[in-house]
């Protein structure tokens, strides 16, 4: 069982606000918290944790900006703040760079959820009704695109479906209807 704090979200949203500044950074976080939510409701997860994983995966980028750094430099902190071993690992596999194996649904779900999160994000401000509408076949078409949203990694992004079991297609248009309902909240268009 998670520790209390694991789960509170409250707590999460305060830690992520005094670690970032940046809108853009606070709402990619909250994207993938919601894509994270979304699909511990479908798999009869816990709702809370995975969301405050999600939504503290990005914490301290702003303080440690280098795969070098990110997240292994910020991981104490959290540790220091009471989170969970469990918790603190799944933030740390996110990132390949870091060499901590992803072994649960968790880890795995949270890294095919960052990428994706990031990349519908920027598919949706190019759109005049932001993600209401958008198909897996125009996401994966602008995914070819290597100049549009050249920072998205598109490996990761196919191997974060893999890793989960699902179609591309499926993911994508999974991780897409998460996040239309807080288009706004995104800073997205709402058609």
């Amino acid at each position: 069982m998670p520790d209390g704090i694991d789960r509170d979200r409250e707590a999460a949203w305060a830690l992520l606000c005094e670690w970032v500044n940046a809108d853009a950074l606070r709402r990619h976080c909250r994207a993938v918290e919601v894509a994270m939510r979304a699909y511990a409701g479908e798999l009869g997860e816990d709702e809370d944790l995975w969301g405050c994983v999600g939504l503290l995966h990005d914490f301290d980028w702003e303080r440690h900006p280098t795969l070098g750094q990110h997240p292994t430099d910020g991981e104490p902190f959290l540790a220091e703040a009471g989170y969970s071993d469990a918790f603190r690992r799944a933030v740390l596999s996110h990132a390949d760079h870091s060499g901590v194996p992803r072994e649960s649904s968790l880890e795995h779900h949270l890294f095919a959820c960052d990428e994706l999160s990031g990349f519908l994000h920027a598919c949706g401000l190019v759109r005049p009704t932001g993600l209401d509408g958008i198909t897996p076949k125009s996401v994966k078409k602008k995914l070819k695109d290597k100049r549009f949203a050249a920072n998205v990694n598109r490996d990761d992004v196919r191997n974060g479906a893999e890793e989960i079991g699902r179609s591309l297609d499926d993911h994508i248009a999974f991780v897409a209807a998460a996040l239309l309902p807080v288009s706004e909240e995104l800073g997205l268009p709402t058609g």
